[in-house]
């Protein structure tokens, strides 16, 4: 039997990097929110004891590179697995581009095995496996809008954005999220932290205060070495956008209406400067499995 997962892509509403940890990662506080733009999973169990994942975009590695692999591995393991599975990966997500696009696909892995495997284990030790495998998969496994703190292993469910539309413009160009942050120096980040700013605008359900709050840390280490970005942002501003910031580490800039129209002329607008560009809006609840 073959059973699929919805694996959707994550935004940032902020970002913001607070110091170097003694463990040497970075202590963070972010807003997180999940969006209709997904990847689709299939999953198929198979009596041998091997694990099998195939994508389809032929540059992405399918084997214990991919993130979905060592989900794949780590529950075969934990749950003592003795059979195998195959793995089927439809890309829609682009890849590199600061949408969480690997680490939802990982997040789809563990909560469809946790069933098909009948190993039952709750949320908690679900997000514990995940932080093993990257910072932003423990908060994957839930979705919706949330608070991520730590390293990315402490995570709050919180009041979604208000509605709106937003544009995701993604150029042709690809992020290492590692390298940015080998580039950055905490020291020289002059700024005041978004994500108090962003907690209470959408604690107030006040779509302007969440436009003025939205904001990203890691922009001016990004913008540096992709200028283009930085342009981007202000192309995306004169077009119409209420608020506009990146997502991640980058290079995909978000902005942010609540009229249709408008979002559409932004959209067309944008498709004469990037290739990838999407028109989404915000998933608010979590994954029905687990809601409060």
């Amino acid at each position: 039997m073959i059973e699929g997962e919805v694996a959707p892509a994550k935004i940032n509403l902020a970002q913001d990097i607070l110091f170097r940890r003694d463990d040497q990662y970075h202590e963070v506080a972010m807003v997180m929110a999940s969006i209709d733009l997904s990847d689709y999973l299939t999953f198929e169990l198979i009596p041998e004891n091997k694990i099998i994942v195939e994508t389809s975009r032929a540059f992405l590695p399918e084997d214990n590179r991919n993130h979905a692999f060592q989900a794949a591995q780590l529950m075969k393991k934990v749950g003592n697995i003795q059979s195998g599975v195959h793995i089927s990966i439809e890309k829609r997500i682009p890849v590199a581009a600061g949408l969480g696009g690997g680490s939802t696909d990982a997040a789809a892995v563990f909560r469809k095995l946790n069933t098909m495997w009948d190993m039952n284990l709750p949320l908690s030790e679900l997000q514990a496996l995940a932080s093993r495998v990257g910072s932003d998969v423990a908060y994957s496994i839930a979705g919706g809008t949330a608070l991520v703190e730590g390293r990315g292993e402490k995570i709050s469910l919180i009041q979604p954005a208000p509605k709106c539309w937003i544009i995701l413009a993604k150029p042709a160009i690809s992020v290492s999220t590692r390298k940015i942050f080998q580039q950055l120096d905490i020291d020289r980040l002059k700024y005041e932290p978004n994500t108090p700013k962003v907690l209470a605008a959408l604690e107030n359900g006040s779509y302007d205060d969440l436009m003025a709050a939205i904001g990203n840390s890691l922009e001016g280490v990004t913008f540096s070495q992709h200028p283009q970005l930085a342009r981007l942002k202000q192309q995306m501003l004169h077009f119409g956008a209420d608020g506009v910031t990146m997502s991640g580490s980058g290079p995909t800039i978000i902005g942010f209406t609540q009229v249709y129209s408008r979002g559409h002329r932004i959209y067309n607008a944008l498709r004469g400067f990037c290739q990838e560009v999407y028109m989404v809006r915000v998933m608010p609840e979590p994954f029905e499995q687990f809601k409060s």
